[in-house]
């Protein structure tokens, strides 16, 4: 329990934070769970929409601070091999 009003507002803040940190997480899991539902479709435009959104969510959630950055090029070079393995092609025009 917080015994001052500087660790009280500390400790509101550090809440605030991990809503939101775990908002970010989920929407970047999600993208990432909908791009390799999209990949199994083999269904080209699916693709490349859901792997840009993957991506964004991805490099968006590194920024933030909400996953280190290298957990995320890591998932986006993988997710790219994925990509490139099973479909080719379809991210030569983007």
């Amino acid at each position: 329990m917080a015994n001052t009003r500087k660790s009280t507002k500390r400790a509101k803040q550090a809440v605030r934070r991990q809503d939101r940190n775990t908002m970010i997480r989920t929407s970047a899991r999600r993208a990432l769970k909908a791009a390799l539902e999209a990949i199994k479709t083999k269904d080209t435009t699916k693709v490349q929409e859901a792997y840009k959104a993957a991506v964004k969510a991805l490099s968006k959630a590194a920024s933030k601070g909400a996953i280190p950055q290298g957990r995320a090029a890591r998932k986006v070079s993988r997710l790219t091999l994925f990509v490139k393995k099973t479909i080719p092609n379809v991210l030569s025009s983007t």
